[in-house]
């Protein structure tokens, strides 16, 4: 044949070729006919993939990387606060301490009578922390340097001064009880 024929051959049978895809399972069903046909077991393969599952575990593990490593780059907020003004990082140390061996004092002194002002100054207590945090968090965003350094120093005056207070009323209040006891005859 020549290539002519050949392809008036072909020009003839064009529309005519089958282009459609099988049906599912088409193969397994093509290999049991051929089994059945010569008696001869063909084993087929199954393909497993296993690029898929590991390629989804491998992006899970890099993002949880990214992660960590995001999370334990970032500075804290007093880490921050010691890069803008290293000063309020000692200054805070200092007053933590005291506010701390006053509060332990004020524990100390827990007694019946003296429980409600207590419970009522360490909340007063936690709401200035808070206001303290709220300024660290001013002064991070950029706010006025001077104005903010001076309100976080008269917070740790406030409640160095309100634990000072408590600790002498809560001294009266042992007074007066020792004293009305010590008038008290049977």
């Amino acid at each position: 044949m020549k290539k002519d024929e050949l392809k008036d051959l072909f020009e003839g049978l064009e529309g005519t070729f089958d282009t459609e895809e099988p049906r599912e399972g088409h193969q397994q069903r093509f290999l049991e006919k051929l089994n059945h046909a010569n008696d001869v077991v063909v084993l087929s393969r199954k393909k497993t993939n296993w690029w898929r599952p590991l390629s989804i575990a491998a992006s899970i593990a890099v993002l949880c990387l990214i992660a960590i490593g995001v999370y334990t780059l970032r500075p804290t907020l007093d880490e921050q606060v010691a890069q803008i003004s290293p000063e309020v990082s000692n200054t805070q140390v200092y007053f933590a301490s005291l506010i701390e061996d006053q509060v332990k004092q004020l524990e100390n002194e827990s007694s019946p009578e003296t429980q409600q002002i207590i419970n009522a100054t360490m909340q007063q207590l936690k709401k200035l922390e808070q206001d303290y945090k709220s300024l660290e968090t001013d002064l991070i965003n950029g706010g006025n340097d001077r104005l903010i350094l001076s309100a976080m120093i008269t917070n740790f005056q406030t409640r160095i001064d309100l634990l000072q207070d408590v600790i002498t009323q809560i001294e009266i209040i042992k007074n007066l009880k020792t004293q009305s006891d010590a008038n008290f005859t049977i």
